[in-house]
């Protein structure tokens, strides 16, 4: 199915809900300089397409408990299409994980993880991650801070 074709209408509303999904329609609707109506149907229109794939709220993990985060990069023994398949199904069941990236090069996955405290990652690490069927390697990098996180993806506006 061919996507349709973005205006500039649709590519605000996409820029104002990336920055706030919770804005009412009226607020979103004045935003982008059409009435309530049209840009109901616009926002149903892109939802349909797929263009948004849902809504969330952006918590802030320390406050909730997890105070570390960390990317482990796997090297995996077999890059076969089920091999890999196989371990992304694994990582779906693992509740640390939070990103899992497929990547072109000498690491096959990166993973962002986050666990209360760094036993618990090791715990993870040791328990769950380096044991798991056809993984070669893993190295880690904890993260010291967090200097930029915006949702989404740049929007130009024609």
């Amino acid at each position: 199915m061919k996507k349709p074709r973005l205006d500039d209408i649709d590519l605000r509303i996409i820029d104002e809900l990336q920055r706030n999904g919770r804005m009412t329609n009226v607020d979103l609707a004045r935003r982008v300089g059409i009435s309530a109506p049209p840009c109901l149907r616009r926002v149903r229109a892109l939802e349909q397409a797929g263009f948004i794939a849902g809504y969330h709220a952006n918590v802030d993990p320390a406050l909730l408990g997890f105070g570390v985060t960390v990317f482990a990069m796997v090297g995996l023994h077999s890059q076969a299409e089920a091999d890999l398949q196989a371990f992304e199904a694994r990582v779906e069941s693992w509740p640390e994980v939070r990103e899992c990236h497929m990547l072109n090069g000498d690491i096959d996955f990166i993973l962002k993880c986050v666990a209360p405290d760094l036993a618990s990652f090791q715990d993870f690490l040791t328990q769950k991650l380096t044991p798991a069927p056809n993984v070669a390697n893993v190295k880690t990098s904890l993260t010291i801070r967090l200097s930029k996180k915006l949702p989404g993806v740049p929007v130009e506006r024609r």
